[in-house]
């Protein structure tokens, strides 16, 4: 009986009990971040072009690495809300960016996703294939409806990664994406299931 209420409130709020999942594709690691991240993740965020086409504080401090993984993610995945994956290099176990997967208030079935590349690991195709493992886990794990990218326009390298993903353009939205108080025009195109490519 227990078990049956369980299965009911997951499918009613989308929040599952069952904590963190580890992704894996033929070079990457997703993982959910851990304490031991935190000075990568402060070192990789000083990069200004992520701190131009996202949302993390600018300046970053370490104090925000500590909150992004000690709060943002972890009650992200307790809730089932905000999945965030730390994506690591197999061969290395270099953090090589992150990737997150954000359900959408009401709109059931549906979450936004979004990434970040450490600079010195930009070029090399990671970012396209850590987002194809989070959309074929979100379409199918999940059982998601649509998966929705938005990027503030101009952002070419986030534009680059959703095309090889698979999801399709479906234009611009103006004073759409807050960004540190500000509204920008942003890009937005949506992924099914039937969009996914490789």
């Amino acid at each position: 009986m227990e078990e049956q209420r369980e299965r009911q409130r997951e499918e009613q709020t989308g929040a599952s009990t069952a904590g963190p999942v580890v992704l894996t594709t033929d070079r990457l690691l997703l993982r959910a971040p851990q304490e031991s991240d935190i000075d990568a993740v402060f070192a990789a965020c000083q990069d200004a072009e992520i701190q131009r086409w996202t949302v993390v504080p600018s300046p970053y401090r370490r104090e925000d690495a500590e909150y992004f993984v000690n709060d943002l993610a972890a009650n992200g995945w307790l809730t089932g809300d905000n999945f965030v994956w730390c994506v690591f290099e197999r061969a290395t176990g270099a953090l090589v960016g992150s990737q997150g997967l954000v359900r959408c208030p009401g709109r059931p079935g549906t979450a936004e996703v979004g990434w970040w590349a450490a600079e010195e690991h930009r070029g090399r195709g990671y970012t396209a294939e850590a987002a194809r493992a989070v959309a074929r886990y979100g379409l199918t794990e999940l059982g998601l409806r649509r998966l929705e990218w938005v990027a503030y326009v101009g952002n070419e390298g986030s534009r680059a990664v959703a095309e090889k993903v698979g999801f399709r353009f479906e234009g611009t939205l103006r004073s759409f994406a807050e960004q540190r108080g500000e509204f920008r025009d942003s890009w937005v195109g949506g992924l099914l299931a039937t969009d996914l490519t490789g």
